[in-house]
């Protein structure tokens, strides 16, 4: 490898999924989120230019589908033609490269030269870089019948005297071992090619989540730059690679993202519960670029039930998202004295009150949540 580089330093990330937005986002957070996710190409770059990075891989799923709005896509342009390094873009599942793909349209097919679609298995030289390849394994379906990055391997000889960087995309089959899905990558496969040489490292895209395949720290998930769900680990990362031929590797996660998908948990039995969570809402920075659900477990009466939910209410607005997790909430509310003793009623409310505590305290839910009602008009006062 005499002709190759001394050492070779790239970016390597993933999934960014242009045009994505989540349907419990109101339309003003959908629009942030949405661009908060372009604004990521802009920070991959700056973090390109602070660490000295010489290019970019983005492995598969750069857009969330192959139908997107003019304005997501020209504001993509926008983002990528001002990027200072080359980047290399690979069709994956959300975007694979078929008859209608997105990278078939002008605006693509007319890119710079620093912009770079994978649309073969054909290795291609880094513009501007001596003795770099970028090879990739584009996805053409959204259901190949085939380990793509195994026929990749197959059709590539030993990089002689370059430094080879391969990209592809899916789940390997130490994490998903379901023999039904002949797209998903055999790690074995991967480690034979990396000791003939047939590439240096393998970037792999569609796990949200950084993650280190294998043993050879040469096989990385980089994660999503921006969040994207409430099951990722380590998400709004991207990864710092440096390459020096198979002689060494070394790959940090850096920050790019700053949304938060939060998926919490609390007990409720008394004020002192309730104030804790308060003050846990209230700790959460970034608030607008934060989407929480939270489940309940415990009992509480009826007044402390309405203070939950004028808390929930009156948060939702600073809050890209704050929402209950019905499902896996087990909030027992029980009426008590208290609560009979802190509203004054006659007539017809005390008997349509007196009726939906003997109905409550018989498990009738639609009757508990009517008395909660009952209890928060009558301490306002309707």
């Amino acid at each position: 490898m005499a002709d190759a580089p001394s050492k070779v330093r790239f970016i390597h990330t993933s999934d960014w999924q242009l045009g994505m937005t989540r349907a419990f986002f109101s339309d003003e957070a959908a629009s942030r989120f949405s661009q908060a996710r372009i604004d990521a190409i802009t920070q991959l770059g700056q973090a390109a230019q602070e660490q000295d990075a010489q290019f970019i891989v983005v492995a598969g799923d750069v857009f969330e589908s192959n139908h997107l709005s003019s304005q997501i896509l020209l504001r993509t342009m926008d983002a990528l033609v001002a990027l200072p390094v080359p980047v290399f873009l690979l069709p994956g599942n959300h975007d694979p490269l078929d008859a209608a793909s997105i990278f078939l349209t002008p605006a693509l097919l007319a890119a710079p030269e620093h912009i770079v679609v994978l649309r073969d298995m054909q290795p291609v030289a880094v513009p501007g870089l001596s003795g770099v390849e970028v090879v990739g394994a584009p996805w053409r379906t959204k259901h190949p019948n085939a380990d793509l990055c195994a026929e990749m391997a197959a059709s590539l000889e030993p990089a002689a005297g370059v430094v080879r960087i391969a990209v592809g995309h899916g789940q390997v089959d130490k994490l998903s071992p379901d023999l039904s899905r002949p797209e998903i990558i055999a790690v074995a496969d991967v480690e034979k090619a990396l000791q003939a040489q047939k590439f240096h490292y393998l970037a792999l895209g569609d796990r949200h989540s950084v993650y280190s395949v294998g043993d050879s720290g040469r096989i990385w998930y980089s994660g999503a730059p921006v969040a994207t769900a409430f099951v990722e680990d380590q998400p709004n990362h991207a990864l710092l690679v440096d390459l020096d031929g198979d002689a060494d590797c070394t790959v940090e996660p850096i920050a790019i993202g700053a949304w938060e998908f939060v998926a919490e948990h609390r007990t409720l039995n008394n004020a002192d519960d309730l104030e804790a969570f308060r003050q846990w809402l209230e700790a959460l920075p970034n608030k607008q670029c934060h989407a929480v659900k939270v489940s309940f477990t415990g009992s509480i009466n009826l007044a402390l039930a309405a203070q939950l939910d004028e808390l929930m209410e009156g948060q939702q607005a600073r809050f890209a998202s704050l929402r209950r997790r019905e499902r896996l909430t087990d909030l027992a509310i029980v009426p008590d004295q208290l609560d009979e003793d802190s509203v004054v009623l006659t007539g017809y409310a005390k008997s349509a009150w007196d009726e939906l505590l003997l109905q409550a305290s018989s498990g009738d839910v639609v009757a508990r949540d009517a008395l909660l009602l009952f209890y928060r008009l009558a301490e306002r006062g309707a």
